[in-house]
């Protein structure tokens, strides 16, 4: 450490310029910045500070400014032999003209934004720097482009004829044409940690007066120096590690022979003893040593085999063998397939099992509604059954009688059918009683509901307000004064209860209320029959009912009244029926596809069925409800479905796809759906087709229809399509579906069966 402190004073004393006398280091050399000249001293801290990740290699690039050749002295003879190579040593002999001179070219690399700083002389052109930074940057050097104040550089241009001086600075930038393939990143990797210059320019005194200016071109090599020990100051803790050179070691010359060491081709032997695990030896009888026979075996030897007998016997066993495995595996086979067709005919058992409680629970449905009849479906089932009934009795009459005795049986067939007409008449009549009664009492519990939410933990909370409690107390005053059985003190009890409960508002419902009751009270004192009390009865049912649809009297019942909608709104949407004479909203008129003017409403309609059609829709409607069920969990925004009626569906099923399944002729409707022809497109009635239940689910996986089914079967489902475009295309919201079909021609070509022929005439 003092001897290079030494050397760094003595480099510090000896001013600009270093005596010729003295050998080259390092050390001692000036750098000569374009703004400033300073002690190498401080170069020399900076090269300390980068000894720990790398090294730090000089080379001499320029010559003397001088005009006149030198003669090398000892310090370069020295530098010479220290390291540079003999064509380095012969550029610093040689004299050189102005082209000749290097300048310090900075290339800027875009859009990386790295500083790349080397020497070049400045006859170099343009193309001459592509192909040295093209080795460099690993990319080919016709992609490179070069740019100067932000115009781009001819390749035939030189540094001299940019007006790059002699020992002057100049700046490029660099970018790639092709940056996706060939972009321009810096091969060097960045040490942020050194600051130390790329080129700095040394002056060298070589004579008395004679001065030579040398470019010094720092290279920063990537090796890794290895640790070589140390010690540790025991008072100051401090440690202290030997330091290694910092020239790249010499690489040896390329002799154009390919080499190879022999260390790596040589195989790594290795000798090593074995011990068997049990020692045998063999002993014979000889002079000094008997060895007693007793135990020896004779050993005769048996019948020689040759080579084909033992492949033979091998050929035999293996043949054996495969017998065995063979019928292993047939055995295995033959009982996967037995259970195979065991379970097979438990799956077809329970299925026609399945099927047939199906049927037996449909025909049960029927005859329970048959028998007690409850909604407007049910009395229309029976109507279609009578109208089938008298058209079977029709034809028995007209092929078995005639003229006198078929008038006859006509007239008491219309007698039978009067009388059954009247019974379903009775019945509709006390459905429609039932169900009054039944609507009342939902209307009251629905009154009376307290409130309830959910709160956050799950649970149901209920909670009754005054309004909620008030409503429960009317409801089971009103179910009280409707049971019948009471003894006279009983039935007197009620009456009061309920007397007292509407005394509470005077005003004229309540007056005839208490009048009514009071009356009664005055009748059961008498011992008047309850048979002669009923219509008295039923009046204070009624006005009672009425007392409690009024929101004065039941605040909770204002939530669940109809509120009458505005007459001018109203008067909007009114129609008139030819069939009742009144004028109605628009809901209780029902259209079709057929529909050209509003006709009958709803009623009117039902009417008309009942006395001369006699139709049943609920096979169409069963069909239609499934349908909007299937389709609404394919898409929840499905509208085709929603526009279709009873009868339409009527028209589609009965006379487009003749009320069988376009398989297996099946034409039981109760068996019968109607899903998607194929299923990447929205139901429609051009987009179908009519199967059982048991057909349409392996419809439902078939992936393309064109090769599932046959030529002829797929067009006769065209045809079918074709006919119900053409129908229901008179509506006009399935027109506007038709429409947006059509504006889609590729996706719906296969939908048309043919196109048409134009022909020119002359």
């Amino acid at each position: 450490m003092s001897e290079m402190e030494g050397e760094h004073d003595s480099a510090s004393e000896s001013g600009d310029v270093v005596e010729a006398g003295e050998s080259l280091h390092v050390e001692s050399l000036m750098v000569d910045v374009p703004t400033q000249r300073a002690n190498l001293t401080q170069t020399e801290a900076e090269l300390e500070e980068c000894t720990d990740s790398q090294e730090l290699k000089v080379e001499i690039r320029s010559l003397s400014t001088a005009g006149q050749e030198t003669q090398p002295d000892s310090a370069l003879t020295g530098l010479s032999q220290d390291g540079f190579s003999q064509h380095e040593s012969e550029i610093i002999k040689t004299s050189v003209n102005v082209g000749d001179a290097t300048a310090t070219v900075k290339i800027l690399l875009m859009p990386e934004g790295h500083m790349m700083t080397m020497a070049f002389t400045i006859g170099l052109t343009t193309q001459d720097l592509k192909i040295h930074f093209a080795s460099e940057l690993r990319v080919p050097s016709d992609i490179i482009q070069i740019t100067l104040n932000g115009q781009a550089v001819d390749d035939h241009q030189t540094l001299m004829s940019l007006g790059v001086q002699p020992h002057g600075t100049v700046q490029f930038d660099m970018s790639s044409l092709d940056p996706e393939n060939y972009p321009i990143k810096p091969v060097k990797p960045q040490h942020a940690e050194c600051s130390m210059p790329d080129v700095i320019t040394v002056r060298v005194q070589t004579d008395v007066n004679t001065f030579q200016d040398v470019v010094v071109e720092i290279e920063r090599a990537t090796l890794k120096k290895p640790f070589l020990g140390g010690y540790r100051h025991k008072a100051t803790k401090t440690e202290y590690h030997h330091a290694a050179v910092q020239t790249i070691p010499r690489r040896r010359p390329d002799r154009g022979v390919e080499m190879f060491s022999r260390d790596t081709q040589t195989v790594e032997l290795k000798s090593q003893a074995q011990q068997c695990t049990v020692n045998t030896s063999t002993q014979m009888t000889k002079i000094g040593c008997y060895v007693s026979n007793m135990k020896d075996k004779l050993i005769t030897p048996g019948t020689y085999v040759t080579a084909d007998e033992f492949h033979s016997k091998r050929l035999k066993a293996v043949i054996t063998i495969q017998t065995y495995f063979r019928r292993w595996q047939a055995m295995q086979l033959t009982a996967q397939l037995r259970l195979d067709k065991e379970l097979h005919l438990a799956w077809a058992e329970r299925e026609e099992r399945r099927k047939t409680e199906e049927k037996e629970e449909q025909i049960r449905a029927e005859y329970h509604r048959r028998m007690n009849p409850e909604k407007k479906e049910d009395f229309a089932l029976l109507y279609s059954a009578l109208e089938k009934w008298r058209q079977e009795e029709v034809a028995r009459i007209n092929a078995s009688l005639s003229e006198a005795e078929r008038k006859a049986a006509l007239c008491a067939l219309l007698e039978q059918e009067t009388q059954f007409i009247s019974s379903i008449g009775c019945h509709r009549i006390a459905a429609r009683e039932r169900n009054q009664e039944k609507a009342v009492q939902a209307f009251l519990d629905k009154c009376a509901a307290p409130k309830t939410w959910r709160a956050f933990d799950g649970i149901m909370t209920q909670m009754d307000t005054p309004q909620s409690i008030r409503a429960k107390e009317l409801r089971d005053l009103y179910s009280s004064i409707n049971l019948q059985y009471f003894s006279q003190e009983e039935r007197l009890d009620v009456l009061l209860t309920l007397k007292h409960t509407v005394k509470d508002h005077d005003c004229k419902l309540t007056q005839q209320i208490v009048e009514l009751i009071d009356r009664e009270a005055d009748l059961l004192r008498r011992g008047v029959k309850e048979s002669n009390l009923e219509g008295l009865r039923k009046r204070i049912s009624t006005l009672f009912l009425q007392y409690i649809k009024t929101p004065t009297f039941n605040p909770q019942v204002a939530k669940l009244l109809h509120v009458p909608q505005d007459p001018t709104q109203l008067r909007k949407n009114i129609y008139f029926c030819r069939g009742c004479s009144n004028y109605l909203p628009s809901t209780e008129f029902t259209l079709t596809t057929s529909t050209q003017v509003v006709g009958l409403c709803r009623r009117c309609s039902e009417l008309d069925n009942e006395a001369c059609r006699r139709e049943d829709f609920s096979h169409y409607r069963t069909i239609l409800k499934c349908l909007r069920k299937t389709e609404a969990e394919y898409s929840p925004d499905a509208k085709i479905t929603y526009l279709l009626q009873e009868q339409d569906l009527r028209y589609l099923v009965d006379v487009v796809w003749g009320a069988q399944s376009a398989l297996s002729a099946w034409n039981d409707l109760h068996d019968l759906v109607l899903v998607r022809w194929d299923r990447q497109w929205e139901w429609s009635p051009w987009n179908c087709i009519l199967l059982t239940k048991d057909e349409a689910a392996p419809h439902h996986k078939v992936e393309n229809v064109e090769k599932a089914y046959s030529v002829p079967f797929i067009r006769n489902i065209k045809h079918k399509h074709t006919l119900a475009r053409k129908y229901f295309s008179q509506i006009p919201m399935m027109a506007e579906h038709l429409h947006d079909l059509d504006s889609k021609p590729a996706a719906h070509s296969d939908l048309l069966v043919t196109k048409p022929i134009t022909m020119e005439t002359k």
